[in-house]
């Protein structure tokens, strides 16, 4: 979601860094790029605006003009400012009571209801919360039957009365269901509008009123823009929200709603909706944010997801497999489906530090070629999955058939498969972890393997393979400047 605006921001800093000295024009046209790409985002523009004039204040102060790097001070003040624009730190649920009671408010279509479900799983796994659903939006027939689903698919137990017509009687009934049940977290589905209104509001207030939520979460959809500064203010000034759920920043929107909601109610955002699947939704930290935003890379939230996926006792035995060159096709699978359940290649590298110029342009690690390469892998039998060296051309030729691809893929497959193996295996047996990806993986999990061989993951891909990876190459060639040959055969003479 923040590509854009992470692009606009490092060529703002361009004409910063890598000055000896700064001017008051330096400073000025810098935050002038700055302001527009806020602006441009979707961000309030009373917020930009006070955004721009603090750093620009604090830029052109003593500290930063007599800095031996003032340039990067600059960065520094942008980074921490825009830290605290997002919330400065990450804010968690109060759930002292003996039934903690959560109250999810917002419009119709934000994402009230799969969220429910969501952070429900979110407190069970992470808290061990023992948690009930409410459906208490009764305007929305559909909306019951979409949290039961959910509970059921889940393992939650949830509260409805289809014949009820009260809201709030139905949501103390729900906390008097939960009390009953032994369950420790309440999480009440309400129901919402296309607009907030009068009726909307009222019956909001009955339900806070008679429920005594501890929490009132306003779900906002982050591509609502300048709509959504309006949409918290009134939520806000109704019922007295704690703090907010930014869905959907997984899309393509400007995402301007995440840098604007906070500073207008002056209420934390606590989560954010990263994708569709139940797991998909993550406390939100403001600095890890902010780093992001900046190009900086989220490496804190990259070693949380990697300890999640990987134990010590299955890095050490996949390490020895690559020391001894027996890493076959189901561990690949093994592990791609990690990565998978991490957010997905490209979603790694956005948590790296200037990961977002090690791709040519044009150049995209696709999640969605890696089902290419698991459709042919589970076109081969158990035994080539586990002995890859005994696939000759006729089993070849019936994989390349069973997975609907050419044969040529198929060999492609195969031969970067035993490229990277071999490649592994050098490097584990020298003492690396598996380089690139997979030795920054081996440090996370302790120097055990980590994910070992996804460090040549990318040339495996259909849409990096031989063909991508020779554009890929053409591309870095062309973006090198002409000198550079020149300048190396100098130096040899």
């Amino acid at each position: 979601m923040f590509e854009r605006l992470t692009d606009r921001f490092q060529q703002a800093f361009k004409s910063l860094t890598g000055r000896g000295r700064l001017t008051e024009t330096n400073v000025s046209d810098a935050m002038r790029e700055i302001r527009r790409a806020l602006l441009d985002a979707d961000v309030n523009y009373t917020v930009a605006k006070d955004f721009v004039a603090d750093v620009k204040r604090e830029c052109l102060g003593e500290a930063v003009m007599k800095s031996v790097t003032p340039g990067q001070q600059a960065v520094k003040i942008v980074n921490d400012r825009l830290t605290m624009l997002l919330g400065g730190t990450n804010a968690p649920l109060e759930l002292s009571d003996k039934l903690a009671v959560i109250m999810l408010c917002g419009l119709h279509g934000s994402g009230k209801t799969t969220t429910s479900a969501k952070l429900a799983l979110h407190l069970r796994e992470k808290h061990g919360r023992k948690v009930m659903l409410a459906a208490v939006d009764l305007h929305r027939p559909a909306a019951i039957d979409q949290l039961e689903i959910l509970g059921s698919d889940l393992g939650f137990p949830v509260y409805s009365d289809r014949e009820s017509k009260d809201v709030a009687a139905v949501a103390v009934a729900a906390r008097n269901e939960a009390l009953a049940q032994e369950c420790d977290t309440l999480i009440i589905d309400t129901a919402g509008r296309l607009q907030v209104d009068t009726e909307l509001v009222q019956e909001l207030v009955d339900v806070k009123r008679r429920a005594q939520p501890k929490e009132i979460l306003l779900v906002g959809d982050a591509a609502l823009g300048q709509e959504a500064v309006s949409v918290a203010e009134h939520f806000d000034e109704a019922l007295g929200i704690t703090g907010i759920i930014l869905t959907k920043l997984d899309g393509d929107a400007r995402g301007g709603a995440a840098l604007a909601m906070r500073q207008v109610t002056g209420q934390p955002i606590k989560f954010v909706g990263v994708g569709e699947q139940p797991q998909d939704l993550e406390p939100f930290h403001p600095d890890r944010m902010a780093s992001r935003i900046l190009g900086m890379g989220d490496v804190v939230s990259l070693v949380e997801k990697a300890s999640e996926q990987f134990d010590e006792e299955e890095a050490a035995a996949l390490h020895d497999k690559l020391r001894k060159s027996t890493f076959d096709f189901e561990d690949f699978i093994s592990q791609l489906n990690k990565i998978r359940k991490m957010g997905g290649m490209m979603s790694m590298l956005k948590m790296l530090p200037g990961a977002g110029g090690l791709l040519p342009d044009g150049v995209d690690l696709d999640d969605g070629e890696f089902n290419r390469i698991e459709g042919i892998i589970h076109s081969m039998t158990p035994q080539e999955r586990q002995e890859p060296e005994i696939i000759g051309t006729s089993r070849r030729q019936r994989i390349a058939k069973g997975s609907g691809v050419e044969l040529l893929e198929v060999n492609q497959l195969i031969k970067q498969f035993q490229q990277m193996r071999k490649m592994m295996s050098m490097m584990t047996r020298g003492g690396g972890g598996g380089g690139g990806m997979g030795a920054m993986m081996d440090a996370m999990s302790g120097g055990g393997g980590g994910m070992g061989g996804m460090g040549g993951m990318g040339g495996m891909s259909p849409g990096l393979g031989r063909s991508g990876a020779t554009k890929a190459k053409k591309a870095a060639r062309k973006k090198r400047p002409k000198s550079a040959g020149k300048n190396k055969k100098k130096k040899r003479r």
